[in-house]
């Protein structure tokens, strides 16, 4: 649908399309919106709607993980998502920093005995999220918007059942109602893996150190739980089934694996789990296949950590009683806008279908939707060049196409690389590794070469890709880019220094440091 209006931000048109339609009859409910789902997603979309005058409901429900692990009101990004994965990765990288010190100065009495408390690392993470579950309860109750602890599914069209903590049932009807369930870890079908594997939903709270640990699956969550456990002091092994990485631009994804490796993560190629087994000792013994050379191995572990992707909660939802048949293959929603098959129902977040699992795409996805409901609002979300990071031990954040994406879009010929390692200013004292500090531009060739995805490895990549998501948005060009003055010594200005292309053969590798 061709836009009908929009406001203008750097010369580019935002993406609005027609207001929503919804061909409902009136009829008296118990509230204008309910949403399913406590998470950010969710709760943005609750709290923006009561800000528009209307009279919400959200029902949020935790089923316990295979290994009993729950949690409170937030889901999936405050209690065992983002959050915690960047306080363990920040204990990770202070670890490390405690160990560059002396190289700088500093006079540590004796660097054999620095070691992490995990005990106290889990409690520490886990009173922050119950601060941030606390205030979230806190802010619903003022915002006057009822909380239901209870697990929502439809009875009709406009008709929600919610089954409470003591099983008893509460019925509740809304004009719209909003689908924001999120997902939770798949686990493989495999002997072991639901008795004795744990995943992401519990490494955060687990309540004994994790020690040896095998990682099943290479996607951010997999090589972000490797690699913060590795630096604190745990052996890391991972079993990656096709790429690391997958969907990601994989020449950065290799730097970043390099770079676990170089720190001492192992990692077993094209290799799938067969069994998880445990011992009389307690320990862990894991069977694997390569699929390549159709060879098996094993070896034992205290832990087994699995990441092997995630599934969304819709099956749970009675979604016929509604008259939502709009799922894919893999029980995600397909809905064009937000909006379902039936048009008083929404959905936002990681229940959909082709967009981008993260949680300010869900956030900013909430609010653009109440907004049209209650306020007359006509934008949508643009799900296109949305930045985000991996947290590694060597972070990895972009925006845009991957140099692979771009070359299937638009052909090698018509593409322009620009790429260069470069050395950050506090690595040099401690001699940290730099082999891996890499970014690159990928744009058209054409003048005047519109930028279609920057990729920056390196430390506090998530900071650093931020600002030039702004500018991807924005249409900026490598002109533009080259035009524009650094902060330096900064690891970011490394983007504006950029000038050799992939295509003269010349050496990306930094010739001096301020000329």
């Amino acid at each position: 649908m061709a836009p009908i209006g929009g406001w203008m931000c750097c010369g580019r048109k935002s993406k609005f399309v027609a207001p929503l339609v919804n061909n409902d009859q009136d009829g008296t409910y118990d509230y204008d919106l309910a949403v399913i789902g406590g998470g950010s997603g969710g709760l943005a979309c609750a709290k923006e709607a009561v800000n528009l005058g209307a009279k919400v409901a959200v029902l949020d429900y935790v089923t316990p993980s295979p290994q009993g692990t729950k949690w409170g009101l937030g889901g999936t990004c405050v209690n065992v998502g983002c959050i915690p994965k960047k306080l363990m990765h920040q204990a990770a990288l202070l670890g490390e920093s405690i160990h560059e010190a002396v190289a700088y100065g500093w006079e540590v009495p004796s660097l054999n005995d620095v070691k992490i408390n995990w005990s106290a690392l889990t409690e520490s993470v886990q009173n922050h999220i119950k601060s941030v579950n606390w205030v979230t309860r806190v802010d619903l109750r003022e915002k006057k918007i009822e909380y239901i602890n209870g697990l929502g599914e439809f009875k009709d069209p406009h008709t929600i059942i919610a089954t409470l903590k003591n099983g008893s049932k509460k019925e509740l009807t809304a004009k719209n109602i909003l689908i924001a369930v999120g997902g939770r870890p798949h686990y493989p079908d495999i002997p072991g893996a639901r008795e004795y594997c744990i995943s992401s939903d519990d490494i955060f709270s687990l309540s004994h150190p994790p020690g040896k640990t095998l990682v099943v699956g290479a996607g951010y969550i997999g090589l972000e739980c490797a690699g913060f456990l590795n630096s604190l002091g745990y052996s890391a092994t991972v079993l990656v089934r096709s790429v690391p990485l997958r969907g990601f631009d994989q020449q950065m994804a290799s730097m970043v694996t390099n770079e676990m490796e170089e720190k001492g993560v192992k990692f077993h190629h094209k290799c799938v789990p067969l069994s998880v087994e445990k011992l009389e000792s307690g320990q862990l013994k894991a069977r694997w296949l390569n699929t390549e050379t159709k060879e098996q191995s094993e070896d034992v572990f205290d832990t087994v950590l699995l990441a092997t992707g995630r599934y969304a909660l819709t099956e749970q939802l009675n979604l016929a009683a509604a008259g939502v048949n709009s799922l894919s293959e893999s029980g995600k929603i397909v809905a064009e806008g937000e909006q379902t098959n039936v048009g008083h129902v929404f959905a936002v977040g990681d229940v959909l279908e082709a967009r981008p699992e993260l949680t300010p795409v869900a956030i900013h996805a909430g609010r653009l939707l109440a907004r049209r409901l209650f306020a007359g609002a006509q934008q949508h979300m643009d799900y296109d060049n949305v930045a985000t990071t991996v947290f590694t031990p060597l972070e990895y954040g972009c925006v845009g196409l991957g140099e692979e994406q771009a070359v299937s879009r638009h052909g090698a010929d018509n593409l322009e690389i620009y790429h260069a390692f470069y050395k950050p200013t506090e690595f040099f004292i401690p001699q940290r590794n730099i082999r891996n500090c890499y970014l690159k531009a990928v744009a058209l060739r054409e003048a005047p070469q519109r930028i279609l995805g920057l990729h920056f490895v390196g430390p506090v990549a998530g900071e650093v890709i931020q600002g030039f998501a702004a500018a991807i948005k924005c249409g900026i060009t490598m002109e533009q880019l080259m035009n524009t003055v650094g902060i330096h010594p900064t690891v970011a200005e490394e983007f504006t220094r950029l000038n050799i292309t992939k295509r003269s053969g010349k050496d990306p590798n930094p010739a001096s440091c301020c000329s």
